[in-house]
């Protein structure tokens, strides 16, 4: 498996309603951290029900117009899935197509992910000044209800709500002062709320562009995900003559994970345990540093999906490698732990359900729970380096793959 630059290693383990999910990354070594989600309680009244009210036509209408936008989207999703089908049919029979498919696929997963996340951080300061007006406007109750009320004598119709509708309420405004409809003593008043509501319209706009920018991106994120979830199932379908020598793999990993108390047992263990990891560390052991031009990385054997070792040597790709996942760093390697030692890796907190991806090319050493680092992938990086990713939700690969 092509582990380098792309290929789906798993997700972040978060759902709806949760904390972010923390991702451990390290080399050789690795910080246990668990986190547990906040218990919901509830609680239902109990009483005798009043009679429902008869539904309107508006109620109705509104409801067969929310089943129509479901049944549309459900027609969507299921004429997505079709032709996912057909262009994966078609790349299927080509090893290098479909790696170079994941690849870019979870490339794209991870760059809107990023666009999200950079909208959310806009979105904060543009809300928390939102607010503020708001705020300000709501303090100057008294003094915008005599402004109004004076626009009313003079219009002879009642004005516009101000924080309902604040661009009616701007215009009604500037069309006062601009007729000479303020009397002079509250102009300064009026102009000072004019230059409120004239920011406060302005953030709305900015905010709606923003949250419709992120709907399409939703959207676009909705897409990938669902590509790359097919991508990921026609991967394991090519692999299924070998399911049961897998799944006999998977559950003799688990077994002998309970065998050991250490990260580094644990990859002891596996490697001369288990059949399938110990081929993949004699292969890792075989293959050596990758060729170099002048002394230097072959950066260009990043770009041959089809590489069934690593490009680049683990111990020269320093400065190279990305984070496996979209996230915020909480935890640096050789920091405080909190506890009196000292961090073996590093901690990213990530948006609930990020995609997760390798840092580098390995052959899979180890897939599955162990311990309280929850799911966790271990990777021979070759060189006698092994990377290792804790946090995740579910992972899917296979021990031996490369």
């Amino acid at each position: 498996m092509r582990l380098t630059r792309g290929i789906v290693a798993g997700q972040a383990a978060a759902r709806d309603g949760q904390p972010p999910a923390v991702l451990v990354l390290a080399v050789c070594l690795l910080a246990g951290v668990s986190s547990a989600g906040p218990s919901v309680a509830r609680a239902q009244a109990v009483g005798t029900p009043a009679p429902a009210a008869a539904p309107s036509a508006d109620d109705i209408k509104q409801r067969e117009q929310e089943l129509e936008a479901v049944r549309a989207q459900q027609k969507n999703a299921a004429e997505l899935q079709e032709r996912l089908k057909v262009d994966i049919a078609a790349i299927g029979q080509n090893r290098a197509k479909l790696n170079q498919q994941l690849i870019e696929t979870a490339a794209g997963v991870r760059d809107i992910e990023t666009k999200i996340a950079d909208a959310e951080a806009r979105l904060l300061p543009l809300d928390a000044r939102e607010q503020e007006i708001r705020g300000s406007l709501d303090s100057r109750r008294s003094e915008i209800v005599e402004v109004l009320a004076a626009l009313q004598r003079v219009g002879r119709r009642t004005p516009p709500a101000l924080l309902v509708r604040p661009e009616d309420a701007l215009q009604s405004l500037r069309t006062a002062i601009l007729l000479g409809s303020v009397v002079p003593e509250m102009r300064g008043r009026a102009e000072k709320l004019v230059a409120d509501l004239d920011e406060l319209v302005s953030l709305r706009k900015s905010i709606a562009a923003e949250r419709d920018r992120m709907a399409v991106d939703r959207d676009k994120l909705k897409a990938e995900q669902t590509r790359l979830s097919t991508l990921v199932d026609e991967r394991q379908r090519q692999q299924s003559g070998f399911e049961k020598d897998m799944a006999a793999e998977g559950a003799r990993a688990i077994e002998l994970s309970h065998q050991v108390d250490s990260l580094q047992g644990l990859i002891a263990k596996m490697e001369q345990d288990l059949k399938s990891a110990a081929e993949a560390a004699a292969i890792a052991s075989r293959k050596g540093a990758p060729a170099s031009l002048n002394g230097k990385p072959n950066l260009a054997a990043l770009k041959d999906p089809s590489r069934l070792s690593p490009a680049i040597a683990f111990a020269s790709a320093k400065g190279l490698l990305a984070f496996p996942v979209n996230g915020t760093k909480i935890r640096n390697f050789g920091g405080s732990d909190g506890v009196g030692g000292v961090e073996k890796g590093i901690s990213l907190a990530t948006r609930r359900g990020a995609q997760v991806t390798t840092p580098c090319d390995g052959w899979v050493v180890y897939a599955g729970p162990f311990r309280s680092y929850g799911q966790l992938l271990i990777l021979n990086a070759g060189g006698g380096y092994h990377v290792l990713i804790a946090g995740m939700e579910r992972i899917s690969v296979n021990i031996g793959q490369f």
